[in-house]
């Protein structure tokens, strides 16, 4: 093999005005300062005559109904394949709210000047390319990433029972706390970083616009290293930042809010620094790889949808219909229970007259011998683990939220469990099975 690489990178702001609402809560928020820029991310990567995509948009969840069309308006301007666009939300609860059906008119402002910026930072970071090497590493996150659903004393499984939580009997699963590392070293140009590593950024709470631990370790990575950074998400649906036994300094810098989680900004830096320390465990000793081609594929399988028995659906009707009205205190629940129950009622009255199945989305993009797989939605760590076990890559990186976003992918057993996750998830049990095949497929042929 010879090395055939070539890398480009641009980043734009893409701060919403205040006042704009908030995402990532079953609760009203509106944007009433702004703790830290929100950006895009993007990189081209080039081989030969192929180019692709790689970006990143500091957001809750972007659905496909806008990036469809960006992906398209894109390829019109860089003449990149649309299949070859790889565009991920990092999943931050501290972004405005992007939602077709929302009249909000700052939404409707919001949602062309981020078309915009997106357009922006793609033809940017083609303009950029520049020959490039590639390495790659894996460093380790310890004790920032916490399983979030746990076995009960009542033989229930909860989501975020709350911290110290005298009912918990053991956590449901195991985290994974690899992070993924790839070093690109540019001809007379600044050095890029690409971080994957999975965790929910839902650390900050409150009213502010962040873009929470994603982007401080992309610059905190850019101050230690002197690197550029991209990062994108991992296998993060069942994972968070929340440890409910916490001993000496590990609650410092959090608060108990609303819904029985801890938050807090400087958790949200620690884990920033965590993550950025694994990253600069391994940046100096990375193997590097010659890259002679980049490859893109995608797929649309089509996953049976979660609908509600019909018994069910007066009780979710009268509970979607208190939310809707603003009178949670009707729905006789509390905290995170209280917002499964909402999130379960609304994905049963949804769900009602909907198709009995949805087409998914699958993106993957190769780089050498290294490949990213993008998930629509928020897949449990299960299948991240099962994705990273795809044969003869010397790397895989899942990403969720990728090209749209679809909501919860549980693990089979979870259904029967429960918890928030796969009592509000669109798609029946097995998604999170069939997701892990045809990724493998979907790998195993983009090796050929």
């Amino acid at each position: 093999m010879a090395n055939n690489l070539r890398v480009g990178y641009a980043r734009v702001n893409v701060n919403p005005p205040l006042g704009i609402p908030i995402a990532g809560y079953f609760k009203e928020r509106f944007a009433d300062g702004i703790l830290d820029d929100l950006e895009v991310v993007a990189m081209a990567v080039a081989s030969g005559e192929k180019t692709v995509l790689l970006m990143t948009i500091d957001h809750c969840g972007v659905g496909k109904e806008y990036l469809t069309p960006w992906r398209e308006k894109i390829a019109e301007k860089t003449g990149i394949d649309a299949e070859a666009i790889f565009i991920h939300s990092t999943h931050t609860h501290q972004g405005p709210i992007l939602l077709k059906t929302n009249p909000h008119p700052l939404i409707r402002d919001y949602e062309k000047y981020l078309e915009k910026r997106v357009g922006d930072a793609a033809v940017e970071a083609v303009a950029d390319l520049k020959p490039a090497k590639m390495g790659i590493g894996v460093g380790e996150a310890k004790n920032v990433a916490f399983v979030r659903r746990f076995r009960m004393k009542d033989g229930t499984a909860k989501t975020n029972p709350g911290v110290n939580n005298p009912d918990i009997v053991a956590p449901i699963g195991d985290v994974d706390e690899r992070v993924n590392v790839i070093r690109f070293d540019r001809e007379d140009a600044q050095g890029i970083t690409l971080v994957n590593f999975g965790n929910h950024p839902d650390v900050v709470g409150g009213n502010k616009i962040s873009g929470d631990w994603p982007a401080m370790t992309r610059r905190f990575v850019e101050h230690c290293l002197g690197s550029a950074c991209i990062f994108f998400n991992g296998a993060q649906g069942d994972v968070n930042h929340v440890n409910v036994h916490p001993k000496a300094g590990d609650f410092n810098d959090m608060f108990h809010d609303f819904d029985g989680c801890s938050r807090g900004y400087g958790h949200a830096r620690h884990i920033a620094r965590v993550v950025t320390g694994a990253v600069m465990s391994v940046y100096d000793k990375v193997e590097w790889l010659d890259v002679d081609d980049v490859r893109y594929v995608q797929k649309i399988v089509e996953i049976p949808s979660n609908k509600a028995d019909p018994k069910d659906l007066p009780l979710a009707h009268q509970y979607n219909d208190w939310h809707l009205a603003g009178r949670d205190d009707l729905i006789p629940y509390e905290a995170m229970m209280l917002t499964t129950v909402v999130a379960e009622a609304g994905r049963m009255v949804r769900l009602e007259n909907a198709p009995d199945t949805f087409p998914m989305l699958f993106s993957a993009v190769a780089i050498g011998d290294v490949a990213l797989f993008g998930i629509p939605g928020e897949p449990f760590t299960g299948v991240g683990r099962g994705i990273k076990k795809a044969e003869d890559w010397k790397l895989v990186l899942p990403c969720c939220n990728t090209n749209a976003k679809e909501g919860y992918f549980p693990m089979m057993d979870s259904y029967e469990e429960g918890g928030y996750e796969a009592r509000s998830s669109n798609f029946k049990a097995g998604v999170a099975e069939k997701i892990i095949e045809n990724a493998l497929e979907i790998l195993a042929d983009l090796r050929k």
